[in-house]
């Protein structure tokens, strides 16, 4: 589930809030699972991968990341990226485009002290995407850390981090194909709401 604080009452933030509610109430599973893709400007690529969305406070959407795994060191190279949720439950598609940057090491440090014990282990054990001899090898690093490390010690290469649209489109499908596609785009500092063609 996301954690709802403080949401902005801007347009495209309370329906975004509508159609979650409406799926959560569908049962959607992993309703927090969302395809972040950031670009490599070293590489000249683009990569996706899914994480947790935990967070909307305000305007601010919050993950939880490594901040030494190469999507992080894209961050850096490249602040701007897209997020996108499918909730198959109620056949909606959302999409973003936003500026990202990391949470303050204290909003980390207070998050990690009251989260599960085991999920800390494996977030100071591993060093996220990088290369290791086996997944044994990866087990027998998580184990050692449940029983030597600090598991209320937020580590400094982990944290959140917090993206801010200024771009939303809301698809719903539909069995004819004609999907309603409506769009809020952020310029000069209001919501300006469209629709595209299917």
């Amino acid at each position: 589930m996301i954690q709802f604080d403080n949401l902005s009452q801007e347009a495209p933030y309370l329906v975004f809030k509508d159609k979650y509610n409406q799926s959560l109430k569908a049962n959607q599973k992993a309703i927090e699972a969302t395809c972040i893709s950031s670009y490599s400007s070293k590489k000249k690529e683009v990569n996706g991968r899914y994480v947790n969305l935990k967070f909307v406070n305000g305007r601010k959407f919050i993950f939880f990341s490594n901040y030494k795994s190469p999507k992080s060191q894209e961050f850096t190279q490249h602040n701007q990226i897209t997020a996108s949720l499918y909730w198959s439950k109620t056949n909606t598609q959302i999409r973003m485009k936003a500026y990202i940057e990391q949470t303050s090491s204290e909003f980390n440090k207070n998050y990690f002290a009251q989260r599960d014990k085991k999920k800390n282990a494996l977030a100071i054990s591993s060093h996220q995407s990088s290369p290791i001899t086996s997944y044994e090898a990866l087990q027998k690093n998580y184990e050692l850390s449940l029983i030597e490390s600090n598991l209320t010690e937020c580590p400094e290469y982990w944290g959140g981090y917090s993206f801010t649209p200024y771009y939303f489109e809301f698809w719903v499908g539909h069995e004819s194909r004609l999907n309603k596609r409506e769009t809020y785009e952020l310029n000069n500092g209001k919501w300006i709401h469209g629709f595209l063609q299917a």
